[in-house]
């Protein structure tokens, strides 16, 4: 792959909670210059996995080093199982006996589960530690690490156990992705092309343009895709940061789907990205039935997700427990399940349920 050579700095702009989201090539080997004033005489905690931790651990500590007052590190198992109630208790617990304080800082390094899980371990303990974020994986840079939300999994509800915390600083290497494997990086597309479906009409067909150029990971394009993205983000976030107005919703677009998807399979049987592509694939169909939407943006959207390498289908038998696991969902209120629904490209809207038949109908329909 070319070096990439952008560099991009954006804020999400949160009064006291502002932070910045910092874009660099090599990135990792910056991190001292790029955080001094964040990690100075500080005690580093960094989470990672046992996918990334081999590439990219030792690295991270030898330019932590020079700043920090110390360095520990966790690794956990790499998936989604690992973003539930015993993985979150072994790191409280590890963290417990480093000595942890107020003034520590726990890092994430990696992919959205270790994000997610470091997010939440910072948000519960010592009644909340910051922590800052150093996504690698493409679903991560463009999407989870932004906005504050982390959290854990129950055994049959996704991402039910968690908080709003916002991270200190977001340090994003697009270099990284040469490492990411073909599956994880393809799946990370989903997230970017949900930003183009709910709010950017011209990211979506940059997108549809350029579709050799980001299979082949062309890395100046990645950084430039990935800031937008995380400016998207950033906007909503900025405008809702909890979810209280509903802005903060359309970034669910499809997840009420895939969430269901991810909890009926097994955690790790979809990768997040796949599982969202076909939620939102059924959320199109849905639209079209209630006839926001007509068949010309259904096989658009269709047309993206399959020249990108993404699925657009899921097996029937498991339907009933999807429509189940879909009633669990974090967005039904009062009993009332909602939905992000297209009404164009770059534009959707918060809908309450059209009924079981309607769903069952669109389940069916992918």
């Amino acid at each position: 792959m070319k070096q990439a050579t952008a560099k991009h700095d954006l804020h999400v702009s949160l009064g006291h909670r502002t932070y910045p989201i910092n874009i660099r090539a090599g990135g990792l080997s910056q991190i001292a210059a790029v955080a001094t004033k964040l990690l100075s005489q500080r005690h580093v905690v960094v989470v990672t996995d046992t996918n990334v931790g081999p590439i990219y651990l030792e690295k991270l500590i030898a330019e932590l080093e020079p700043v920090a007052a110390r360095v520990d590190s966790i690794t956990v198992e790499a998936g989604e199982k690992s973003k539930c109630v015993s993985v979150c208790d072994g790191l409280w617990q590890q963290i417990d006996d480093f000595h942890t304080d107020r003034h520590s800082i726990i890092i994430a390094l990696g992919g959205g589960v270790v994000g997610d899980l470091a997010g939440f371990v910072a948000a519960s303990y010592a009644r909340g530690l910051s922590f800052m974020q150093i996504p690698t994986s493409l679903l991560a840079q463009v999407d989870s690490s932004v906005g504050g939300k982390v959290g854990i999994n129950l055994p049959n509800s996704k991402n039910m156990v968690g908080a709003f915390w916002q991270p200190k600083q977001v340090l994003i290497d697009p270099a990284v992705l040469h490492t990411l494997d073909e599956a994880n990086f393809i799946a990370g597309m989903a997230e970017v092309i949900k930003y183009g479906l709910i709010m950017d009409i011209d990211l979506f067909e940059y997108i549809e343009a350029n579709v050799d150029a980001i299979k082949s990971r062309d890395l100046d394009l990645l950084a430039k895709i990935i800031s937008w993205c995380c400016q998207c983000k950033a906007a909503i976030v900025q405008e809702d940061e909890t979810e209280s107005t509903g802005r903060r919703a359309i970034l669910n677009y499809g997840h009420t789907y895939g969430h269901a998807i991810e909890s009926v399979f097994g955690y790790g049987e979809y990768l997040h990205g796949e599982a969202i592509s076909i939620g939102m694939v059924c959320a199109a169909r849905l639209a079209r039935d209630l006839e926001m939407v007509g068949n010309e943006f259904c096989d658009r959207q269709s047309a993206i997700f399959e020249a990108i390498g993404l699925p657009t289908r899921c097996p029937e038998e498991q339907h009933a427990a999807m429509l189940e696991a879909m009633m669990r969902d974090k967005k039904v209120v009062g009993g009332v399940l909602k939905f992000i629904l297209p009404t164009r490209i770059g534009h959707v809207k918060l809908v309450n349920s059209p009924g079981v038949e309607a769903i069952q109908k669109s389940l069916h329909n992918c």
